[in-house]
Order: C-alpha cells, then sequence, then structure tokens
C-alpha cells in the first residue's frame, strides 16, 4: 500500500490496524472515484480564483485530473489494494506525475469535505435515476391502465372477494404510488442539493474559499454554510436518500405481491413472460417467478441500509471515523434497488391477463355493496339497505343475472372503476417529467 495522506514520517500502524480502519474503501470509491475527480477539477479552479495557485498550476492540475479520470474508465489505472482510499490514489498520481503542482491539490481541503462532497455528488445522480425508474415504472402502470381499464376482476380486501374492479383500477393504484416515490425522490435529492466541499475537516479554513462557485460549478443548488453540520450531516442525508429509495421499493414490493398472487394456479389471472421466469433444477413442469419473488426482496437491502446508518447517527458534533461506515450502505442499497426497479416497466408492458377467469370469479355475492348503495340512493336508510342486500346476496337467486361491466361503468366517484381519473394521473407524470428535465 502507498503511504497514507496523514503519513508523517513517524511510526508506522500496525499492518492489521491499517487494513482495518482502511476496510472496503478502496473498492467503494470505486463507485465515487469519477465524482471525486471531478470535485477536485473544481476546488482546482476555485484555488486558482483566489490566487493560491496560478493558473498555470490549476491548467496542469486539471489537465492531470482528466487523465486520470480518462485511465480509470479505460481501465488503464484501477483503484486497488495499492492505495487507502480513492481520495489518497487520485493525490498520489498527481504528485507522482506533477511533482510539487500535483502535491498542492489538497491545499484548503479535508478527506471529509473530499469524501461528503463525492458521496454527496453520488447520491444525487442515484435520485434522479430513482425519480426516473419510478416515472417509467408509473408510466407502464398507466398504460395497462388504460388498456384494461374495462377488464373486469374482483377485488379483494382481507385476501376475500369483495366487489367487481378492473384491472385498470388495479394499474391505476400502482401507479399513483410510484408517482409519489418520484415526488419523495425529487425531494430528497433537492434536501441533499449542497456542497459540503471547502468546509474541510468540520471547522473551515484560513482562505478565502470561493465556496459558492465551487458549488455552482458542481452543479449544486446551494453551499452547506457550517462546517460542523457539513459533518454531521454525513449519514442523515445518506438515511434520506435511502429511506426515498424505500418508499420506492415498498410501491414495487406491493406490485410484485400482487403479481405472485395472481400467477399462481389458484388465481390464475395472469401468465408472466418466459423471459421473467426460471425452471426448476428437478421438477420439469415448473416455470418459477423468481424475478417477481426477488422485486419483492428489494425492500430488505433498503432496511438492512436504514439500520446501518441509523446506528451511526449517535455521536457527538464534528468527524468520527465511524462515519466511514455510511458509504456501504447507501451504495449497496442504490444499486440493488435501481437494478430492480429498472425491470418493472418492461415487466408490466409484457404481462398476459386471462380475462375470462378473472370475469368468472365475479360471483353474484360480489354485487351485494352495489346493492346496497342502489337502495340508499332510492332513500332507504344505509344501514336497512346494508341489511336487505345481504339477504339478497345469501339467496341464490337475488343478486344472480347482474353484470360485471354495468358495475364497473357505475362505479362513476373519481378513481373508480368507471371514472379512473387517468388523465389526472397523465398529468400529474408529465409534469414530474418537465420538472425532472429542468433539473
Amino acid at each position: 500500500m502507498t503511504k497514507p495522506l496523514w503519513d508523517k514520517g513517524g511510526g508506522a500502524l500496525d499492518a492489521a490496524a491499517q487494513r482495518f480502519c482502511a476496510g472496503d474503501d478502496v473498492t467503494l470509491d470505486r463507485a465515487l472515484f469519477l465524482y471525486d475527480v471531478r470535485a477536485s477539477k473544481a476546488h482546482v479552479a476555485g484555488l486558482a480564483r483566489i490566487g493560491v495557485i496560478s493558473s498555470e498550476e490549476a491548467t496542469a492540475l486539471r489537465g492531470g485530473l482528466d487523465e486520470v479520470a480518462t485511465e480509470f474508465l479505460t481501465g488503464a489505472f484501477v483503484l486497488d489494494e495499492r492505495f487507502e482510499d480513492g481520495h489518497s490514489a487520485i493525490e498520489h498520481l498527481l504528485g507522482e506525475r506533477l511533482g510539487d503542482i500535483g502535491r498542492k491539490v489538497h491545499t484548503g481541503r479535508s478527506r471529509n469535505d473530499q469524501v461528503l462532497v463525492a458521496a454527496r455528488l453520488h447520491l444525487k445522480d442515484a435520485l434522479v435515476d430513482l425519480e426516473a425508474r419510478c416515472l417509467a415504472a408509473a408510466g407502464s402502470c398507466l398504460a395497462r391502465a388504460a388498456a384494461t381499464a374495462e377488464v373486469a376482476m374482483p377485488g379483494y380486501t382481507h385476501l376475500q372477494r369483495a366487489v367487481p374492479s378492473s384491472l385498470g383500477a388495479l394499474f391505476a393504484g400502482h401507479a399513483e404510488a410510484l408517482l409519489d416515490d418520484a415526488e419523495t425522490a425529487a425531494a430528497a435529492r433537492a434536501r441533499i442539493d449542497a456542497s459540503p466541499l471547502g468546509t474541510a475537516a468540520g471547522y473551515g479554513v484560513n482562505l478565502p474559499l470561493d465556496r459558492d462557485g465551487v458549488a455552482r460549478e458542481l452543479g449544486f443548488d446551494r453551499a452547506q454554510v457550517s462546517p460542523i453540520y457539513a459533518q454531521n450531516s454525513r449519514g442523515k442525508l445518506e438515511l434520506l436518500a435511502v429511506q426515498a429509495l424505500h418508499q420506492a421499493l415498498l410501491s414495487v414490493r406491493r406490485l410484485a405481491w400482487d403479481l405472485s398472487l395472481f400467477t399462481t394456479a389458484e388465481f390464475g389471472f395472469i401468465l408472466l413472460p418466459d423471459a421473467y421466469t426460471t425452471g426448476s433444477s428437478i421438477m420439469p413442469q415448473k416455470r418459477n417467478p423468481d424475478v417477481v419473488e426477488l422485486l419483492r426482496a428489494l425492500p430488505a437491502a433498503a432496511e438492512g441500509a436504514m439500520a446501518e446508518l441509523s446506528g451511526l447517527l449517535s455521536l457527538p458534533s464534528g468527524y468520527h471515523r465511524d462515519l466511514q461506515a455510511s458509504k456501504a450502505p447507501a451504495i449497496r442499497a442504490f444499486a440493488r434497488g435501481l437494478e430492480g426497479l429498472a425491470l418493472v416497466p418492461d415487466l408490466v408492458a409484457r404481462l398476459y391477463f386471462d380475462e375470462a377467469r378473472m370475469l368468472a370469479a365475479i360471483t353474484p355475492d360480489l354485487h351485494a355493496t352495489d346493492r346496497a348503495i342502489e337502495l340508499a340512493g332510492e332513500g332507504v336508510p344505509f344501514r336497512d339497505a346494508y341489511r336487505r342486500a345481504a339477504a339478497e346476496a345469501a339467496d341464490p337467486e337475488g343478486l344472480a343475472g347482474r353484470s360485471a361491466a354495468a358495475s364497473l361503468r357505475a362505479r362513476v366517484s373519481l378513481g373508480g372503476a368507471g371514472n379512473l381519473g387517468l388523465e389526472r394521473l397523465e398529468a400529474r407524470a408529465a409534469a414530474l417529467r418537465a420538472a425532472a428535465a429542468r433539473g
């Protein structure tokens, strides 16, 4: 391993202790490395604006950083166990190639704000991806809702058949949930959209750093003002981002549960495309809904990450090495969660429905609620209408002959099967897409 940035030539840290302290930082920093390079370029430009380094030195440093980024992208440079972390690698490479100029890159900053800004940029992009994938999944659900608005199926409460409903209503429900999740992702990104670069180790530095200019160059909405809060927010803002991810994954879990149920032979309402199922190693006839089941498991990754992050937030003000442990859970949760979310739009688009079987599952007794409301509309007190409808439902002939299609058409309250309000959901989705495009 190359010498750590904090090495002052004294006694070396025990090798086992050094490995323990470094942990898996060098591996995790592969996800943050290009963000670190980008932030370093902005920091160098800021140093030049206040005269700490010359414009020629800034040009050399920014060019060196571009070379490092290119080599990382092409695989010519691999971030590995030679380095304590990504920050050490960047400074080592610049020093090796540019000499004293390269060793000026760290002026006015600490690894504390260096990792903070790289992690913050990573979280911002992860939340942009989260919002986009929620909107894509919502769009797919809205398309299926429009196409199946008149396809009857039972509506369930307590996993018991309850009233006539439609596939359109089911997909509209999932779509609206995902639109909420897209908004949650955008709100979390707005909270996180503050640059911590220039707060150093948590107490600022004795230089007039151009923190606002650096924040603008990095695409942040603002600079995070308090250096102490910049340190105190580490882990807290990762938790906020993972909570936004968790909200979306909970919506995916519910959709996956519906598919899991309705694809069973006992229901037989939905068939999954072969591309999203696997086979059994011993039972030749089986097709297993593995993709759907793993989508159902996605929230566990976020829940584990939230537990890890929450466990870190029990420290007094200032930086503590414990906070290093905030990297892994956030990176891991977003990598897995976004991978799963990306599958949802195509999966939804390719589902096949057994419409005849769903219609046959709407037995006459499911019309009892409609009948009670009809009687109430004729002036019968609702509790009396409720009892009369229950008696009719108990009579094999009492509600026979009623039509599921007529029931759907009659349910005209906003959001009901006869008035899904899809135009409102489409308008909301369009507004969210437009806002996301504006950044």
